[in-house]
């Protein structure tokens, strides 16, 4: 059975958030490494070590989540969904009959 939203239309969204992930990635990196520099303050109490631990862990956890759902959403494409779809693209656009 075919499927009546686009399956290239979703995937060059993936495409195109995984882009700007990769483009946030550098700011990511320094968010972490400036939390990594403030567990390192001396004389720094327990809390805020604890805290800043925190932070950092949220960071990296949610960045990864986050790639991990744009790889979930492609895995649920249909296989061959895609390529079908630009097979048809090629031969121009048709609205459908039913």
């Amino acid at each position: 059975m075919p499927i009546k939203w686009s399956a290239l239309k979703v995937s060059e969204a993936m495409d195109e958030a995984e882009l700007q992930l990769t483009c946030a990635q550098p700011f990511i990196d320094q968010a972490l490494a400036t939390v990594q520099e403030a567990k390192r303050i001396p004389n720094l109490a327990g809390y805020m070590g604890d805290r800043l631990a925190r932070v950092e862990w949220d960071i990296k956890e949610k960045f990864n989540r986050i790639k991990a759902s744009i790889e979930s959403v492609r895995k649920a494409i249909p296989e061959g969904a895609i390529e079908a779809e630009r097979e048809r693209l090629k031969y121009g656009s048709q609205q459908s009959l039913i």
